[in-house]
């Protein structure tokens, strides 16, 4: 259970203080956006129930789930279900007064997530090929993704939702510290999360197809 792990050390709770971030793409990919999200979702709660942070984990551990989601549908290249998440997340975002006491270019990675992905949705990209002809890149850019989705619906529960107040009790000095570091910190476990899913992923596809071929 990589969720009943600490990660690397920062905050006493939040995005990162696990190691589930590694799993969110794995699972997308290989199980596909309906499943994986289930077994991310089922993964996460089993282990918030043995590493216990705190009630509120439960509701930001759905995060997760998105992210998966998101992963298996770029991976599929079903784009605009990840399209409309990001906008209507970020429009939410925006119109939240306090996010203009917030620097904007703390969220830069998730910025580029979401120019990405309307590019391709914008060039129509559609699904070709099986999972296993499909290039390492295309694991890297829905697990990039993902990841990315999973920030961005945590920060919405965060600031549009206004966890960060009724939960947390967090002031504006305290936000504005958070997004100076999640702007160092955040791209760099992303990074990790998509160097992890282009070593595992193939592989793992390879060996369920062979695995299929052996069964039938």
């Amino acid at each position: 259970m990589s969720d009943s792990v600490s990660g690397i050390p920062q905050l006493h709770s939040g995005v990162w203080y696990s190691w589930v971030f590694l799993m969110v793409p794995v699972n997308g990919i290989i199980l596909g956006p309906f499943n994986g999200s289930v077994a991310t979702l089922l993964g996460v709660f089993v282990g918030h129930f043995l590493y216990f942070r705190g009630v509120e984990e439960f509701l930001f551990a759905i995060g997760a789930a998105v992210g998966s989601a998101v992963c298996g549908f770029i991976w599929t290249r079903r784009v605009l279900p990840s399209v409309l998440f990001y906008t209507l997340a970020l429009v939410s975002y925006f119109a939240t007064p306090i996010s203009f006491s917030l620097p904007v270019w703390g969220m830069w990675d998730t910025y580029c997530a979401y120019l990405v992905t309307l590019l391709v949705g914008l060039s129509r990209t559609k699904s070709r090929g099986s999972d296993e002809s499909r290039p390492r890149v295309w694991v890297a850019f829905s697990s990039f993704i993902g990841l990315e989705a999973d920030v961005l619906f945590r920060i919405f529960l965060f600031i549009p939702v206004g966890t960060y107040r009724s939960i947390y009790g967090f002031p504006v000095e305290i936000l504005q510290e958070i997004w100076v570091l999640s702007a160092v910190s955040t791209p760099l476990q992303v990074a990790m999360g998509v160097v992890f899913s282009y070593l595992v992923v193939p592989p793992t596809l390879r060996f369920m197809r062979e695995r299929m071929k052996y069964v039938s």
